[in-house]
């Protein structure tokens, strides 16, 4: 039987694309889940940036089949309060041992930040599969993962920072990428407006550019 964040692994792989949001009113969260889902996205990473992370993330917590987790996870105080607020993933910027342990505790998918050899093989000690590559774009990209993910073949990744429409297929094209995280689906200023007719058209449009990457004549022969 798989173990709940096993189930959270995958249903972040099956969606492909984790919209990071940063949230400035709670009150904007449900609403913004809906016009996710509406547009095919079913789960987002709410970040801690701002005081309304948490309740942002009770409120999407409430919306049925919505998987969502929290981003800029500092400390293991960070990670209980997520967890009781019903996130069902934990992303931090780096890698933190007690964080991860903190979340492994709460029974909580740890998806730390890495981008060393060094912390990614830090990171296989602690019983990890899956790391954020973060931030992606000043670190090479995916030809940095490719040259990571030659030594441990067993590690997926989920870079974020600096994705974006015009590299997103290669990024989910290469078998080591669990899924990308990316935020233009999701502008904090488009959140703060109300504007979630506008969300739910660039969720759409994100879901459609994946469905295409994956259609039958873009595969290898």
């Amino acid at each position: 039987m798989s173990t709940p964040s096993e189930l959270v692994v995958d249903r972040i792989e099956r969606a492909r694309l984790v919209p990071v949001v940063v949230i400035d009113d709670a009150n904007h969260a449900l609403a913004l889940a809906e016009a996710l889902s509406a547009g095919g996205i079913r789960c987002a990473e709410i970040t801690l940036r701002t005081s309304a992370g948490i309740g942002a993330i009770a409120a999407m917590a409430e919306l049925d089949g919505f998987t969502v987790g929290a981003g800029t996870v500092l400390s293991p105080e960070d990670v209980d309060a997520c967890a009781d607020a019903g996130a069902e993933f934990i992303v931090s910027p780096g890698l933190d041992a007690s964080v991860v342990a903190r979340s492994q505790q709460r029974g909580l998918l740890a998806l730390p930040g890495i981008a060393t050899a060094t912390e990614l093989q830090a990171a296989a000690r602690l019983g990890l599969r899956e790391v954020k590559f973060f931030p992606a774009d000043r670190l090479g990209g995916l030809g940095t993962i490719i040259a990571l993910s030659a030594p441990f073949p067993g590690m997926r990744f989920m870079p974020s920072g600096g994705v974006n429409v015009d590299n997103v297929g290669d990024y989910l094209a290469h078998p080591s990428i669990l899924a990308v995280g990316g935020s233009w689906m999701v502008p904090r200023s488009m959140i703060a407006a109300g504007d979630f007719d506008a969300i739910t058209h660039l969720a759409a449009d994100a879901m459609a550019l994946v469905a295409s990457l994956q259609s039958p004549e873009r595969q290898p022969a």
